[in-house]
């Protein structure tokens, strides 16, 4: 079970200054965690960082990660990585499980045979 840590209200951008006071984290780990892959960010003609509100929850998901086990930026990469591949695979084993909910079953787990075939 998961769940938000963070209100979410609308999906409009928030530049670095807007993103770190939202977050309450300074901008310069904003920027390290960028430079490492853990947050994406878009840049403006000006080159300046642009954020999406759900990079809010990415950001809260690095914190408990960072609090929770201890580990470095680098390691956390790796652990979100692993916990998205795992998320992936849960969802494709239920949507299997959901489509095989649907057909009848025969004798010794085998599918059913249609009359005539």
């Amino acid at each position: 079970m998961s769940y938000a840590l963070i209100r979410v209200t609308r999906d409009s951008g928030l530049d670095l200054g807007a993103f770190a006071r939202e977050s309450g984290t300074h901008p310069d780990l904003i920027r390290r965690l960028v430079a490492l892959g853990l947050l994406e960010a878009g840049r403006d003609q000006a080159g300046e960082l642009w954020f999406s509100r759900g990079q809010l929850a990415a950001l809260g998901r690095v914190q408990r990660l960072r609090a929770g086990l201890a580990l470095n930026y680098a390691a956390i990469g790796l652990v979100t990585e692993l916990l998205d591949r795992i998320a992936t695979l849960e969802l494709a084993l239920r949507s299997a499980r959901a489509g095989e909910a649907g057909r009848p079953i025969g004798t010794a787990g085998q599918p059913a045979r249609r009359p005539g075939g």
